[in-house]
């Protein structure tokens, strides 16, 4: 599944199509949200495509990073998105929390990820798409 070729940017971006995929469509803030962290990455349309691509295939799977604080990054990531259309699917939760787990972040740490995420989203953080 991980493949040599792709960097860990690219499989960043991968993870978070993924759960914007995760509750079967993808909305409008959901693509805005893309386009934007795809900027941020450093990457261009064509690994969005591709990203769009693996994520619709039928070997899409989050792929967990090595490193903690890429971990984390990535978890801050999916909530984002989860988030994005203003619906916590109940597929999104299930994803979310499985790769929390299987990464080993829970309990007071996975909180403190949550809450600056939803601190950052409430003024804070990303570029309000007013600017």
């Amino acid at each position: 599944m991980s493949e040599p070729n792709y960097t860990q940017r690219q499989r960043q971006l991968r993870n978070i199509v993924v759960m914007a995929l995760a509750d079967g469509s993808i909305g409008g803030r959901e693509v805005a949200l893309l386009a934007d962290r795809c900027v941020e990455l450093g990457l261009g349309q064509a690994e969005l495509q591709a990203a769009l691509e693996f994520g619709l295939g039928d070997d899409a799977a989050l792929e967990l990073p090595p490193d903690e604080s890429t971990r984390e990054e990535m978890l801050a990531d999916l909530i984002e998105m989860m988030a994005a259309d203003g619906v916590l699917a109940e597929t999104e939760k299930r994803l979310f929390a499985l790769a929390a787990a299987h990464m080993n972040i829970v309990g007071e740490r996975l909180q403190e990820i949550i809450t600056s995420v939803v601190e950052k989203q409430s003024g804070h953080g990303r570029k309000d798409a007013s600017t």
